[in-house]
């Protein structure tokens, strides 16, 4: 049984290619791979091994090729997937300035926060451009009236603008949530063993720094590895998102209920029992993104309760739940892109006559 992002027919509704992409086995794998490559550059700043024998391995990590296959055995007998990529490393390059002083958490840790920032890059461009197209229909129906509903009963007339401002305000300040979150997620996982990078001594900083360099994120003071907020936050973003894009679909489910009529939809929505219906379909997978992530935020924030200085149970939780999240949210900003674009009517133009 596969899950709904990529079932054979449901995936129509839910899958978001781009966002799977970031989160596929075989870009978390390049991931754990580009850090083991930069670990081997840099680890002689600690005196792990010397410069030349780190510049040998870690051109010879980066000519590697795997199977992500290749790690499920190790995974199941190991918990984690890195003592076996390690092992294969290491027998395939013939190296031996390979992972020394780093832990299973520090690569995969560093390889979500890699598919965490370049999903949130593609989320950011596609909340602006969904406001920019809720800002067009604003400006193509705006003066409108449109019947204001309070608990879903007739209230006083507004305009179109004032109904397509509650989809499209919280936009931007999504936007500024996450710019805000950037910083604290966007970040170099190294711990070592207990997460006081001992076995780095008085070279932890050049080290952090020069590998977080080379993978394009920051390097903090210290390793989170039991400190799951940023997780649990960007997580938080997610359901946001998808909340604010399920009231607009649920909204829009609403205005086209027959008797109500107050938006017209272009597009499927087919029954087959009934032809004589349009199902606003894209609207209410809006809503079914919004209660979905609002799941799985709740394991997210369990995922917090990391024991001691790192936990074999809360962290799977974020491998679990996080990626599928992600790609919630993508989907739903695609969808509430398209319900845009398929609106070629919108308001009550007799109301006030």
């Amino acid at each position: 049984m596969t899950g709904v992002f990529d079932h054979p027919w449901l995936s129509g509704l839910f899958a978001d290619d781009e966002i799977a992409a970031l989160w596929s086995a075989e870009a978390q794998l390049s991931h754990m791979i580009a850090f083991e490559a930069a670990w081997s550059r840099h680890g002689h700043l600690a005196g792990l091994w010397s410069e030349a024998e780190g510049a040998l391995a870690a051109t010879a990590i980066e000519a590697v090729s795997l199977a992500p296959e290749e790690l499920r055995d190790g995974t199941a007998r190991d918990g984690v997937c890195v003592p076996a990529l390690v092992r294969l490393l290491k027998a395939r390059t013939g190296a031996n300035a390979i992972h020394k002083g780093a832990t299973s958490q520090d690569v995969i840790d560093t390889a979500t926060a890699l598919s965490l920032v370049r999903s949130l890059d593609l989320i950011d461009q596609r909340l602006d451009r969904l406001a920019s197209d809720l800002m067009a229909l604003e400006d193509r129906f705006g003066p409108i009236p449109l019947m204001g509903r309070t608990r879903m009963q007739a209230a006083v007339p507004i305009t179109v603008a004032d109904r397509v401002q509650t989809w499209r305000l919280p936009l931007a300040a999504h936007r500024e949530r996450l710019a805000q979150l950037l910083p604290r997620v966007a970040l170099v996982q190294i711990g070592g063993a207990a997460g006081d990078r001992a076995a780095l001594g008085d070279g932890a900083d050049a080290v952090c720094h020069a590998v977080a360099k080379d993978l394009g994120l920051s390097a903090p003071p210290h390793s989170w590895h039991a400190m799951r907020d940023g997780m649990a936050e960007a997580a938080s973003l997610m359901s946001l998102i998808t909340g604010t894009l399920g009231k607009m679909g649920q909204d829009i489910c609403l205005m086209a209920q027959q008797g109500i009529d107050e938006i017209a939809l272009a597009g499927g929505g087919g029954s087959s029992a009934m032809p004589h219906k349009q199902n606003p379909v894209l609207a209410e997978v809006l809503v079914t993104l919004a209660r979905y992530n609002a799941v799985q935020l709740s394991g997210l924030h369990h995922a917090m309760l990391h024991e001691q200085e790192r936990s074999g149970a809360a962290w799977p939780l974020e491998w679990m739940l996080l990626p599928q999240m992600v790609q919630a949210t993508g989907r739903a900003l695609v969808v509430a892109t398209d319900v845009a674009s398929q609106i070629t009517s919108i308001g009550t133009p007799d109301l006030l006559s």
